[in-house]
């Protein structure tokens, strides 16, 4: 498994482990260091001074004390050392077999104050412990408080490493998510732009380098839509001022009575002529102005074929028996993509089978015909506008090269995908993906 597999993908939780892998590392340091050093030492320097509480007052005491010498150390042990101590009347010290290691540092500052023999024990459900100290004439039990021995501080500073980490930690989310976000709106931006889709300016904010990336961005897409404009005015502008004389030439035509073999042809170049113009202005336009409105692609199936074909013979379609969606389309855009779909099947193979098919997250209209098809080192280019392949779709046909450009621009601008595949059929299957 490689670094790069296990790590964020995203800016924000790239950014987070950035900032996140030096506070714990720096956290589990701070840690390890204080309870091998501090935690050790402050356990040891207050096990000696137990032990020499401890070991004065046996020297008090003595190998064989009196009654009235255990009443007096005991009130001298509780007033000055906070310890209570037991005495056990002819007890014999069992051995510390099982040796609890919380005690390793005390017990070892024991060993050097005391020469008698020790027993060490804690006290179940209790933050006590007690020493049991073999003597002459009896064991002196001693309670004694964990606090005498175990510093408080050591859970005091975990909690605070923690809740300061966690406090840094919510911060550094909180201010990520800030400077992430202008990000995220340039991204999608971008995106709608890529999709072909009208994108109104917005307030660049954010750290210096995102606003200049912003600044560029609005300045790049007010030149495109310019470009944009510019390119649909004058395709407009030209193709009026070509149809008017066009349609002079028509009347002309009509006015003309005798009906020869040159007039039929030159009244068929005109409506050749006508078509094509209709084309260009066709691909043209701009469709990014158009609104998105919740509409049934089944519907815009069935108006498109409708217009390919009138008679109803030529196109099949077949859809589900039910969950037919509805979702935001360009309807306009759409249907003017099937239509042209339709039209280069039926001009090409005669005939086309359409299936509609649903999935979770995006449609698919299924276009296959038993035509030429096309071959595959030529899909990525026959999608280009005005191309037209020699062998299988040529000028004889009829077509200007548009009808699968117009058809994948419309599946970008809703962020679909329009996908070339040999059909079952023989001939070329089309798949149009549009996102639910």
């Amino acid at each position: 498994m490689r670094l790069r597999d296990i790590t964020p993908k995203s800016l924000f939780g790239r950014m987070l482990a950035i900032i996140l892998v030096p506070i714990i590392l720096v956290q589990i340091i701070s840690v390890s260091i204080f309870y091998e050093r501090h935690w050790d030492w402050v356990s040891r320097h207050m096990s000696k001074n137990l032990a020499k509480d401890l070991g004065l007052l046996i020297d008090e005491l003595g190998n064989e004390p009196s009654k009235d010498q255990r009443a007096l150390s005991a009130v001298r042990a509780r007033q000055y050392f906070g310890i209570i101590f037991y005495w056990l009347d002819g007890g014999i010290l069992k051995p510390n077999q099982n040796f609890n290691t919380k005690f390793k540092n005390f017990r070892t500052s024991l060993e050097a104050r005391i020469k008698e023999p020790f027993y060490l024990s804690s006290i179940e459900n209790s933050r006590q412990f007690y020493v049991d100290i073999q003597l002459a004439n009896g064991i002196v039990r001693m309670h004694i408080d964990d606090k005498r021995l175990f510093v408080p501080t050591g859970i005091t500073f975990i909690l605070w490493s923690l809740g300061s980490s966690t406090i840094l930690f919510s911060i550094a989310i909180i201010f990520l998510r800030g400077q992430v976000r202008p990000i995220l709106r340039l991204a999608n931006a971008a995106r709608q732009i890529g999709f072909g889709r009208e994108v109104s300016d917005y307030n660049i904010e954010g750290a210096t380098e995102v606003r200049i990336a912003g600044r560029a961005f609005q300045a790049m897409r007010h030149r495109i839509n310019k470009q944009i404009s510019e390119r649909t005015s004058l395709l407009a502008g030209v193709g009026h001022d070509l149809k008017t004389p066009l349609t002079r030439m028509r009347l002309q035509l009509a006015m003309m009575n005798k009906l020869d073999d040159i007039k039929v042809e030159f009244e068929n170049e005109l409506i050749e002529l006508e078509q094509m113009i209709d084309s260009y202005l066709e691909f043209a336009r701009n469709d990014r102005e158009e609104q998105m409105v919740d509409a049934s692609l089944f519907k815009l199936l069935q108006q498109a074929a409708k217009s390919s074909d009138p008679d109803g013979k030529k196109i099949h379609i077949s859809v589900p028996p039910d969950n037919l969606p509805i979702f935001p389309i360009q309807v306009q855009s759409i249907r003017r993509a099937l239509t042209n779909l339709f039209t280069n099947a039926i001009r090409y193979a005669g005939k086309a089978n359409v299936q509609l098919q649903i999935f979770d997250d995006h449609s698919e209209v299924i276009i296959d015909d038993n035509g030429p098809g096309i071959p595959r080192d030529k899909r990525e280019e026959v999608v280009l506008p005005f191309t037209r392949l020699e062998n299988s779709r040529n000028s004889k046909t009829g077509g200007t090269g548009l009808g699968l450009s117009i058809a994948k621009n419309a599946a970008l601008h809703h962020g679909g995908e329009l996908i070339l595949e040999d059909s079952p059929l023989g001939g070329l299957r089309v798949r149009l993906l549009l996102p639910l």
